[in-house]
């Protein structure tokens, strides 16, 4: 990104507050010396919680009555644990942030209409599409379900019937879809 210093279609002081951004989260990663997540992997406590959550009604008091004296020690010991539990997972949180808000910044919108609840591009080009962004008004009654690969992208537009199940949605639907690429 750095390339793109002194390009005047790009804005000079958000490509700079983002550099920044990526020097802070690079840096934050860079001290990190143990592997991701290693740390809460190696607190016992919690591994013997998790396991048992796994098993149906497996964290009842009487199979991890340590998990219940915890929940009842008060909101403010609770919430300084889960902070500190956080806090090493928090600089790949703020990576992760910092390439998503870029990806999703990327691409051109297309508004586009799903004829009978259904719609399909083929994709050329050498950068396949690495998230697609759907936009759809409130106020339709349906969600989009996508199927993509390399070559295609189909996105069908379902509705949920009274037993919950999707059902596919008959009618036209304006939307605007963005295919993200760094």
């Amino acid at each position: 990104m750095r390339s793109l210093i002194g390009n005047p279609a790009i804005v000079a002081d958000a490509l700079q507050a983002t550099l920044d951004d990526i020097d802070t989260a690079a840096n934050a990663l860079r001290a990190e010396t143990t592997k991701l997540g290693q740390i809460l992997r190696a607190n016992e406590w919690l591994m013997s919680i998790k396991q048992r959550a796994g098993i149906p009604g497996g964290v009842c008091e009487f199979d991890v009555p340590s998990y219940h004296y915890w929940l009842g020690l008060g909101e403010e010991r609770r919430t300084n644990d889960l902070e500190s539990w956080l806090r090493p997972l928090i600089p790949m949180q703020q990576a992760i942030i910092i390439i998503l808000h870029i990806l999703r910044g990327s691409g051109s919108t297309n508004k586009l209409i799903a004829s009978n609840g259904a719609y399909q591009k083929m994709l050329g080009g050498a950068k396949p599409a690495q998230m697609l962004k759907i936009e759809i008004a409130d106020d339709i009654n349906c969600f989009p379900e996508v199927s993509a690969n390399k070559y295609a992208i189909n996105i069908r537009f379902n509705t949920l019937d009274c037993t919950q199940k999707p059902q596919k949605h008959e009618d036209d639907v304006e939307f605007s879809l963005t295919l993200c690429n760094l």
